[in-house]
């Protein structure tokens, strides 16, 4: 099956465990990039549109939430994330019309990279401008790590609209919807109900893991630094 939600959501948590253990420790001779590294999690999963905080809330104009999208997108972490599902999808031959070899791999990678492209445009420039949310993630920051998971894994669900408050995250739910529809077209072996909610399940999953990743990152990073300074 081509949406195997725990196959890929597993691949995507190696990805950020291997990333995070790889991550070399900080050097008191060589400052850290504060600007780099708050624009990727573990120098690979893109973080353009987290906020540190809702103190003082000010929604973005529409123009701001295509360039997260366009960031989003065109990151080099975004083409590396396709390039390994696109691996893992061929190894498990998911789609048999796509053939092997070189050119069974590009179908593999192309395919995979349209489903990040659309699903970011969806869930951060189309719908949220259409229905006045914000796709950005706003970081709690504080408190136990019950609550901060309970927090991050919420904003999947809920979210913030441009007005300040609390809002179902229908543009998280729709967007995502539409971008497993419309891979419905080019995924010729793959076109069930319960494929494209199999396929629902794991773009959910794994814009999940991304905001938990964003909520504990810097904390993860403070640690390798503290470690680094003893």
């Amino acid at each position: 099956m081509r949406w195997g939600v725990g196959s890929r959501v597993s691949l995507f948590c190696t990805i950020l465990l291997v990333a995070g253990s790889a991550r070399p420790a900080f050097s008191q001779n060589a400052p850290d990039s504060d600007e780099e590294n708050s624009k990727h999690i573990f120098f690979i999963i893109p973080n353009f549109r987290t906020t540190a905080t809702l103190a003082e809330y000010k929604p973005i104009a529409p123009r701001e939430k295509f360039k997260i999208a366009a960031q989003d997108t065109f990151d080099r972490g975004t083409f590396a994330l396709a390039a390994l599902f696109a691996g893992q999808s061929q190894l498990s031959n998911s789609d048999p019309s796509f053939g092997q070899g070189v050119k069974g791999y590009a179908h593999y990678y192309v395919t995979s990279y349209a489903g990040f492209a659309i699903g970011n445009y969806m869930t951060e420039g189309v719908f949220p401008t259409l229905l006045h949310q914000d796709p950005r993630y706003f970081r709690r920051g504080k408190g136990k790590f019950v609550t901060r998971l309970g927090y991050s894994a919420g904003q999947i669900f809920f979210t913030h609209g441009d007005n300040g408050r609390t809002q179902v995250n229908f543009s998280e739910l729709l967007g995502n919807s539409t971008a497993v529809a419309v891979s419905q077209a080019y995924y010729p072996d793959n076109r069930t109900v319960s494929d494209a909610v199999s396929g629902l399940g794991v773009q959910l999953g794994v814009d999940m893991v991304a905001n938990i990743l964003k909520e504990f990152a810097p904390d993860i990073t403070h640690k390798f630094h503290h470690r680094s300074d003893q």
